[in-house]
Parts: C-alpha cells; structure tokens; sequence
C-alpha cells in the first residue's frame, strides 16, 4: 500500500498514515512560474495499491478547481506508472451541492466531475458525508466509498449525554433534503444508548441562493436537547435559521453538528448566535478560516474522521489482495 498527499498542510494524510502504520510516500510537487505543476511520485507505485489524498475544499492557498486539477492529473500519472489500482481520498468532494437541474439551463457538477475522475483511470472514490448520497453513487461508474459522518461524533455524544442526563434527546434536520441522514443518526443512538430518542425537522425553502420558510418544526423538541446535524456548515445561514426555530418551540438547547465546516462569508458572525450552545465539525476542512478569540471559536469542537477513512481503507486493501 502506498499513500499519497497532496494537500497543503498535510496534517489529515499524516494522521491518516499513522492510524493505517505506513509511511506516506514521497512525491514532488513542483511550481513554475505560470502557475503551472509537475507533480511525480518519488517511489515507484508499479503493482501497488495507491490512495491519494486531497480534500477539495477552497483556499487557503488553492481553488478547489486547482486542487482537482493536481488530483486528477496525479492519479492519471501513477496510472501511466503501473500502480495496479489507485484511489482518491476525498474527505470534502467540491460540487456535490450541484447533484441535479433546479433551473433551465442548469449545470449537473457533480457528474462532470465523475467523469473527470473516471477518465484518469481512478478506481475507488472515497468521500466523506455527501450532500446526497444516492445522487452521488448514481454519479459515478466507480466504486464510492461513502462514509457518514455520524460515527466520527459518538465521543461528543456521549459527553453531551453524561452532561444533561434524563433530558429528552432529539435528532433534528435543519431542512427536508437531510431527514434520512438525520433519521439514520437517530435510529443508532437509540440502538446504542437503548433509551429513547426522538427525532424533529425544520421547514426550509432556497431558490438563486435566498433563503425562505414559515419555521414549522415537525417533531417534539419541548426541553429536549437538540443535535442539529447537516452536511455542511457555509455561511450558517442554514443552522441559525433551523436552532432558532427549535428554541422557539421549546428546545432546552441546541448542538449543531456537521461534516464540513467551510465558514465562508459572515459565518463567524452568523453562528455567535445564542440559539446555537456547540458547533461540532470534523477534520475533513480545516477550520483556518475562523479567527482565535471569536465566540464562534469558543464553541467550535472538531471531531476526527481519520479513523473512518483509516477503517474503510484497511478493508478496502485487504480485499483487494485476498
């Protein structure tokens, strides 16, 4: 097995590494003057079993459209070299909000971007918590690793249930798009803890990115504590906009949780609101955009996900040499 980083920092690939005990192996990235890259393995990959990691979220220092670029133009490369099969790591996969045409006109991104990975020869896609899951394996000729972002939350859970114990505890969505992904999380901590927990959803409507709703909340939430969760976190729009409602209709307290937190625009400002007492975020995305010192850092906790990618792989690579 060989794995590859790509991303800036590195940090998630070296955790990655130490959780699967391999060396990431070396490449070089190198930067002419135009703007262009030349990136080549530094190990030979022939026969290997490859995985590439490079989240594709923008900034600090790249576009998600450069990041791509690098990504597919790598994994076409060790495919030119002979590795036997290589994979893309993907922990936040850019455009996947694009999954279908609610416009005239309208651009489905997601599946072009299936095709560029599918073009280079990739094997195996391995993405962490999708806007829509079955938009997104329909997407895609490849095999799709998807891993739900859920199970990177239970230490947090688990604290939040010694904290408040005999409160009601609701699973809620912040809008109708994420009910199953909501309901899926629900129905395990009910399994797990074998207590009862009750599940609620927030009214939303978004049309040319305005959002709208008349903030009906279907479900009890009356002195529960509410785990709010979504995919992702942009400006928070969203989130305040779902806590709100929920405190309106009785909710003790609300912890919001989600895969990636991009905290573009006045995000930072947006969710120092008071409705919302924690936001929970994974490592797929660093939080580089939210300053030291502001409430929103305050509240913010991130939980890893290295060990559900490191999981999934292992898996993946021992079937792959059985």
């Amino acid at each position: 097995m060989l794995i590859f980083n790509l991303d800036a920092d590195g940090a998630f690939a070296s955790s990655l590494a130490a959780d699967l005990d391999v060396a990431l192996a070396a490449c070089e990235d190198r930067a002419f003057d135009d703007g262009e890259h030349k990136l080549r393995p530094l190990v030979d990959p022939r026969g290997e079993d490859v995985y590439v990691v490079q989240s594709l979220h923008g900034g600090p220092i790249e576009s998600p459209h450069d990041k791509l670029c690098r990504l597919l133009m790598f994994v076409a490369t060790l495919r030119d070299h002979g590795a036997a099969r290589v994979s893309a790591v993907v922990p936040y996969l850019a455009y996947a909000r694009k999954d279908r045409r609610t416009k005239p006109f309208d651009p489905v991104n997601q599946r072009y971007i299936a095709q560029l990975f599918e073009a280079v020869g990739t094997a195996q896609l391995f993405v962490l918590e999708a806007h829509n899951v079955a938009a997104l394996e329909n997407a895609f000729r490849c095999q799709v690793v998807h891993l739900e972002a859920h199970r990177a939350f239970d230490t947090a859970v688990d604290l939040i249930a010694r904290q408040d114990a005999g409160t009601p505890l609701v699973v809620a969505s912040p809008d109708p798009g994420g009910v199953k992904r909501a309901q899926l999380w629900r129905e395990e901590l009910e399994a797990s803890s074998r207590h009862p927990v009750g599940f609620a959803m927030v009214d939303k409507r978004r049309s040319a990115g305005v959002m709208s709703s008349q903030e009906i909340v279907a479900g009890n939430v009356t002195q529960a504590v509410v785990l709010l969760i979504d995919d992702l976190i942009a400006t928070g729009g969203t989130l305040v906009h779902a806590a709100r409602a929920l405190r309106s209709e009785g909710a003790s307290k609300v912890i919001a949780f989600a895969a990636h937190g991009l905290f573009v625009g006045n995000a930072c400002d947006a969710l120092a609101d008071d409705s919302i007492e924690q936001i929970v975020v994974t490592d797929s995305v660093p939080s580089f955009r939210v300053a030291d010192r502001t409430e929103l850092r305050r509240k913010l906790k991130t939980a890893s996900c290295v060990r559900l990618f490191g999981q999934a792989i292992r898996e993946s690579h021992s079937s792959f040499t059985r």
